[in-house]
């Protein structure tokens, strides 16, 4: 017969991008008494990654636990942004039920339907949380409607259809079951959560745990987080850790840990049903079976979907190399590419026919983005490529991964809009305008239509405007896409840039880097107003003459160098060019540096084109 622990709740925050599951976990740890009450916390306690702090966004998943009533509510934090959707899927199997967060404006979005799509494949009991409706332009009985009617379409049995709903401000604390009745603090949430998620199940048997995160300390070394499925575990223990192989090893438990608040608790024993967070496993990964080495039963792995976007990662191979990084070698790089795939399980690494080189793959841009910028803080040194969609074949026919697009923004735009997404060979699905002139306009489009398309969206409608994506699956290759990208300006000599070569340098287009900056022949340092690459010498200064210069000749303005974000580079570069990303610098460049060997590499290709034709 099968028995449950009352004294327990696990349940999984999930939502779309910018819905509020940060500040609702800070509102229920800050009222569920775990901080002294002096104890300055501040705000998005949960996203202590500076990352996640800079772009406001969850990236990691993150465990937390309070105590309610004498009941311990174990809480995992997921990220919302459909790239790292990944992180989403691995975490929900620790959970017996999940606040749904909805945005009371926006209403349900493409990763509200994915989220609560892997909390129905999970048994997960859902609490629907109406949030911000605090908001003047709050719109929460259609919001309601709208989350009913996902809830109809998702559901598979009629107790998913069976659902509280609560409204919420989670930046004042407030919750309440009533929009007409305002909340004073989340004592309903509260309430809610003990009402309606089922108290975690307890299976007869030996020790048995899924290893769901992962986490690392300089001290105590890899911890190896999960929910303990039956049995209990206490330091000193021997386990076996069955892998990907099926072969069982086994290790001695050094330390075993719960969550409270935003610490870890060691204890002297865990049981079935608590999230646990354990070490001494040296080898373990994400996905195996922690389980007693006299009863080695492995429990079904953690499925992720596919990787959908590619790149290279290579030893920086600039003039420059080695100068500003602490690893810059292929052995240094391709060791913590592969390290980073024992916690991000969505990434794939392979190795290349060069020494040199990685094919690294992700969920998106911003997944590689993330690498990439992680990687560049922890002081390496490497070069990447453009990020291309990931294709394979299907009965003789090449398949791409195909994403929704959903715009929302003005209706202004609509025109600049449609033109921008025919050319990457998006198709129209839907359209709506709520006649107050906000518009929402969906597409089906190539993810390699996608590639670049969020800078130039918010370039194009000037700010105003919300990109979001979710993946829909391979479809079969829908034409070429014609890039619209002019030529560039490229740095024919070494040296530092002047403010003379700078001035010759904006009347044929407009430059990217400042005077006094450091630069190497073949690195890119503007762009040109035609379609065609273009040299120049930003390092030449004014020959001295005998003639008195006038007085407009004194000082020389230059227009404001633009400057790229790691992802605008990313998205800026053509198939010929890279990105040199090192500790304080991102420099555009060319494959090929000297205007030799470019000029070679294109006679070639043409002659191999004249061939094929």
């Amino acid at each position: 017969m099968q028995q449950f622990r009352e004294d327990i709740r696990n349940i999984a925050i999930v939502a779309h991008v910018d819905h509020g599951k940060t500040s609702l976990v800070d509102a229920l740890l800050k009222q569920s008494k775990v901080f002294r009450e002096n104890q300055q916390v501040g705000e998005l306690i949960m996203d202590r990654n500076a990352l996640e702090r800079e772009k406001g966004i969850t990236i990691l998943a993150k465990n937390t636990a309070i105590m309610y009533r004498g009941v311990k509510i174990n809480i995992i934090d997921t990220p919302g942004h459909a790239d790292f959707s990944g992180e989403v899927e691995r975490v929900v199997n620790m959970a017996d039920g999940c606040l749904l967060l909805v945005d009371s404006v926006e209403g349900p979005m493409p990763q509200t339907r994915f989220v609560l799509r892997q909390a129905f494949e999970k048994g997960l009991r859902p609490i629907v949380v109406i949030n911000k409706i605090d908001r003047e332009n709050a719109r929460i009985a259609e919001v309601v409607s709208l989350t009913q009617d996902l809830f109809l379409e998702l559901a598979t049995t009629s107790e998913q259809l069976d659902f509280p709903v609560l409204y919420t401000s989670a930046r004042n604390g407030t919750c309440t079951t009533d929009p007409a009745v305002e909340g004073t603090d989340m004592v309903p949430l509260f309430e809610a959560i003990l009402m309606s998620v089922p108290p975690p199940a307890i299976d007869e048997g030996p020790f048995q745990m899924m290893v769901s995160n992962l986490d690392y300390d300089n001290y105590k070394g890899r911890f190896a987080i999960g929910r303990v499925l039956r049995g209990s575990i206490k330091p000193k223990d021997i386990v076996a850790v069955i892998g990907a192989d099926g072969n069982p090893q086994k290790y001695e438990i050094d330390d075993v840990f719960t969550f409270m608040g935003l610490t870890r608790s060691s204890v002297e024993e865990a049981s079935a049903g608590e999230i646990v967070s354990i070490t001494g496993l040296e080898t373990v990964s994400i996905g195996d079976t922690v389980v007693d080495p006299e009863h080695p039963d492995a429990l079904p792995r953690i499925v992720i979907g596919e990787p959908t976007v590619k790149m290279t990662f290579g030893v920086n191979g600039s003039p420059f190399a080695g100068r500003e990084g602490k690893y810059c070698t292929s052995r240094q790089l391709r060791e913590r590419l592969y390290r980073e795939l024992e916690v991000n399980i969505s990434l794939r690494v392979q190795d290349t026919d060069s020494p040199d080189l990685f094919l690294v793959s992700g969920r998106g841009e911003l997944h590689l983005a993330i690498l990439v910028e992680t990687m560049r803080r922890q002081d390496y040194e490497f070069e990447i490529s453009r990020p291309e969609a990931i294709t394979h074949e299907e009965n003789g026919k090449v398949m791409e991964p195909v994403e929704q697009l959903i715009l929302d923004t003005r209706e202004d735009y609509i025109g600049v809009i449609t033109e921008m997404a025919a050319k990457r060979q998006g198709k129209m699905t839907d359209m709506h305008n709520d006649g107050k002139g906000n518009l929402r306009m969906e597409y089906k489009i190539p993810t390699r239509g996608l590639i670049g398309f969020r800078s130039a969206f918010l370039t194009a409608t000037r700010g105003e405007g919300v990109v979001n994506t979710i993946f829909l699956g391979f479809e079969p290759y829908a034409g070429e896409i014609v890039s619209a990208r002019s030529g560039t300006l490229v740095a024919a000599e070494a040296g530092v840039a002047v403010t003379y070569g700078l001035n010759n340098a904006q009347e044929r287009g407009i430059t990217f880097i400042d005077p006094g900056t450091q630069v190497y022949e073949g690195m890119i340092v503007g762009l040109n107003s035609r379609p065609t690459d273009l040299a120049v010498n930003v390092c030449k200064e004014k020959k001295m003459t005998n003639i008195r210069s006038s007085t407009s000749d004194i000082a020389v303005r230059l227009t404001p160098a633009l400057k790229f974000s790691l992802e605008e580079s990313m998205d800026f570069i053509a198939s010929d060019e890279l990105v040199e990303i090192t500790p304080k610098n991102i420099r555009l460049r060319k494959r090929l540096l000297t205007m030799n060997e470019r000029a070679r590499s294109k006679k070639a290709g043409e002659r191999a084109g004249e061939r094929a034709g």
